[in-house]
């Protein structure tokens, strides 16, 4: 088996049948496997699964019940698949046509890629957003400065996790981003493959819009932490301090629910920052100086 395509999911009833459509429609000339991950869905979720796998024979699927998280539901999917490499998509997304065959052919060649995100077929206009991994990796603005990609539409090769290991299970968002760095800094180089395109779905919502920025901007903090060294209780507080001037002008310039959209995007990032500055100054000891 060349390939093992891993599919997280947690109530999906919504969106997953669209995406098992598009893998039934999926081509390559070697032998590759679907895996869902049920992580302890509560909906219709498991019987759509089940329904698809009368209709795609190397479809299977897996209960990862033992705890939540898309890193431990990948991470069980690993232990299940028969793989030589294994491929990640969302639930909630889309992969396009030739998507399979281009993860696969990249990880013939390489052992950690990543494909790019399509915003427009799955969105309405007010729900785009601009994201860099529509051309190209993304990259942090801090230490250790190096590109990741989101685990919808990221690849790798088995011989990459048995060297480094699988998803951090701590991290219950930013996963892909602990992993992409740990590949890189034990020696591996991502690629960018063009042609493995995923058609992304934001949230459906704007307070979900928010509450997703707001995880996402909050777990950036240990990630940070882990990988940029410790940060003191100066630069916490600039993180706790800074940036609310402009979120004053994005909400001044609001004149549509897609500028909406964006402000909330933001001040939902802004206070998952300010979240995870108070949650780590009060594991940081002040010195008693301060208290004079």
């Amino acid at each position: 088996m060349k390939l093992s395509v891993i599919i997280p999911c947690f109530n999906a009833a919504d969106t997953i049948a669209v995406q098992l459509e598009a893998l039934a429609n999926q081509t390559w000339h070697e032998q590759w496997e679907i895996i869902v991950c049920n992580n302890g869905s509560t909906d219709n979720t498991v019987a759509i699964v089940n329904e698809y796998t009368k209709k795609i024979p190397h479809l299977r699927l897996i209960h990862a019940l033992a705890r939540q998280g898309p890193s431990y539901a990948r991470n069980m999917g690993i232990l299940a698949a028969r793989g030589e490499a294994f491929a990640f998509c969302d639930a909630d997304d889309e992969v396009a046509l030739g998507w399979v065959a281009a993860m696969g052919e990249a990880l013939n060649r390489h052992e950690l890629v990543a494909g790019v995100l399509d915003y427009t077929k799955l969105n309405t206009t007010w729900r785009r957003r601009n994201h860099q991994q529509q051309s190209g990796l993304m990259y942090p603005q801090h230490s250790p400065y190096l590109p990741f990609a989101g685990g919808c539409n990221l690849g790798f090769k088995r011989s990459l996790y048995q060297a480094i290991g699988g998803f951090d299970e701590s991290f219950l968002y930013v996963e892909d981003t602990e992993y992409c760095w740990r590949a890189q800094l034990a020696g591996a180089k991502i690629h960018l493959v063009p042609s493995a395109i995923v058609h992304y779905r934001f949230r459906s919502s704007l307070f979900s819009n928010y509450s997703q920025a707001l995880k996402w901007s909050k777990a950036y903090l240990p990630l940070r932490q882990k990988y940029g060294g410790s940060l003191s209780i100066f630069s916490t507080l600039k993180l706790y301090l800074g940036g609310w001037r402009y979120l004053t002008f994005t909400i001044l310039q609001v004149r549509s629910r897609g500028d909406f959209a964006e402000f909330l995007w933001q001040l939902g990032w802004k206070i998952g920052e300010l979240q995870g500055a108070i949650s780590m100054l009060s594991l940081l000891q002040l010195p008693n100086t301060l208290y004079v």
